[in-house]
């Protein structure tokens, strides 16, 4: 398959995909590809376990790096976030929104529960998820982590509605940023998701002030590089 074309997808193809994403947007860091993985039978073949306890956040910007791993809920430090991305059932005070409300975001609880109540968040049945910088994935990813300034962020918008039109949503709360809006809700909703990343991922996961967050669905990633070159 040549570089002129390559939307389809298929197993060592990333690497072309993430040059290209890399160049035609001025990206400083790797995408990131992110699989679900139901059973550990599942790990996709070579890749070890993190030997680290970190949030998911972190993991995203550890892959972005270059390092490739995949981690369970007992190497997910931030458990609303392993919850989101459906590896364990939430914890109570995570539920019923106490815990943010806690932290001062909220005036009142009832206003913490319903936003925890409508972010993204994938039923408890995943095993692990697999990270990767794009370029480096052996495995076909269910999500790709961008994190770009808004200018970036904008060319992958219109690249994204090049051939079929329509809209990009941006859908968030200013928390669980990375892990719910950019990797639960693309995953769930078969749809792009941009976010401006939460306190959180702001602090543990170094993205800075002038850069957002994009969640991409994998299947037509290839479809989206072919119209960033044309646009």
């Amino acid at each position: 398959m040549s570089e002129q074309d390559i939307c389809g997808c298929e197993s060592g193809e990333y690497d072309l995909i993430s040059k290209k994403l890399i160049e035609n947007l001025g990206l400083k860091r790797s995408p990131v590809a992110i699989k679900f993985i139901l059973d550990e039978k599942d790990i996709p073949e070579g890749i070890p376990k993190s030997d680290e306890t970190m949030r998911h956040c972190e993991f995203v910007f550890k892959a972005s790096s270059g390092d490739i791993f995949y981690a369970t809920s007992n190497e997910q430090q931030c458990k609303g976030g392993a919850a989101a991305l459906g590896l364990m059932d939430a914890p109570e005070k995570i539920k019923t929104g106490e815990f943010y409300y806690g932290l001062g975001r909220f005036s009142s609880v009832g206003a913490a529960r319903k936003t925890m109540e409508d972010i993204p968040k994938i039923d408890p049945i995943m095993y692990a998820l697999a990270y990767a910088p794009l370029e480096k994935a052996n495995f076909d990813p269910d999500v790709i982590v961008v994190i770009g300034n808004p200018a970036q962020a904008m060319k992958l918008s219109q690249a994204l509605v090049y051939t079929m039109g329509g809209r990009v949503e941006a859908d968030f709360a200013g928390i669980q940023s990375i892990c719910a809006d950019s990797v639960a809700g693309p995953f769930l909703r078969r749809r792009p998701n941009i976010t401006l990343g939460c306190s959180g991922s702001r602090q543990y996961s170094d993205i800075k002030e002038d850069e957002v967050v994009i969640g991409l669905t994998g299947e037509n990633i290839g479809c989206v590089v072919n119209a960033l070159e044309k646009i």
